[in-house]
């Protein structure tokens, strides 16, 4: 059976009745989790969005209600910390973590960061992107890491992926557009299926050119059921 992870992200600008309605769309259509992302000013830099990203950082102000909400839903909720502090005030809420692929890369190296360090210690199943394989690194055979497939650009097209490496993946994280992709990575042997979703393609949500509006997401789901069923 495919783990399916909506990525919520940063397509929920801090409107809570906006995020409950994103959560149950995704628990209706039978997502297994739904996946947030904790940033700071200092990682965004001077980044043109700044204002509006900060209004979907997960924080040590709203996670209780993120996590009310998920409850009341019944769907997991994680989320990708991208400073060490945010792991602390995460721990007590999540199953599980995610690092994206910028800040796994030192994986691939067998060194660490702060940051990395901080998520390892909780001993807590750890999706880790990459583009890179890591099968030849000190982390690939860590119990707890599942490492998954992504190219990161945002969007990627489907001739950017390198399909052939899925086989040195557990999962695969999407910035496609098109459903084969992650339909082909279900089909060569992923376990988890990570794709960002959003409520409205027309509105300026910041992840909307690499997300699945919630019909687009349906589609995805059944083909992977049929999979499934096979």
């Amino acid at each position: 059976m495919v783990f399916l992870v909506a990525e919520l992200g940063v397509n929920w600008n801090g409107d809570f009745e906006l995020v409950q309605k994103m959560m149950l769309n995704a628990k209706t259509l039978g997502c297994n989790a739904v996946k947030f992302q904790a940033f700071n000013e200092a990682i965004l830099g001077n980044h043109q969005q700044l204002p509006l990203l900060m209004k979907s950082t997960i924080t040590e102000e709203n996670i209780q209600r993120i996590d009310q909400i998920a409850n009341d839903i019944g769907i997991e909720w994680f989320c990708t910390p991208m400073y060490p502090e945010a792991v602390a005030f995460l721990n007590p809420f999540v199953k599980r973590f995610k690092i994206r692929e910028l800040d796994g890369r030192v994986l691939l190296k067998d060194q660490q960061t702060p940051l990395t360090e901080a998520v390892i210690n909780t001993d807590k199943e750890i999706f880790v992107s990459s583009e890179k394989s890591p099968e030849f690194c000190k982390y690939y055979h860590n119990s707890n890491i599942k490492w998954m497939y992504c190219v990161p650009k945002y969007p990627c097209s489907l001739d950017e992926i390198d399909f052939k490496e899925i086989s040195n993946f557990r999962g695969y994280s999407n910035h496609c557009t098109d459903v084969t992709a992650p339909v082909t990575a279900a089909i060569l042997g992923a376990e988890i299926i990570e794709v960002h979703v959003t409520i409205d393609k027309t509105k300026d949500y910041v992840d909307n050119n690499v997300s699945f509006d919630f019909s687009k997401l349906k589609l995805l789901i059944s083909e992977i059921k049929e999979l499934n069923e096979k």
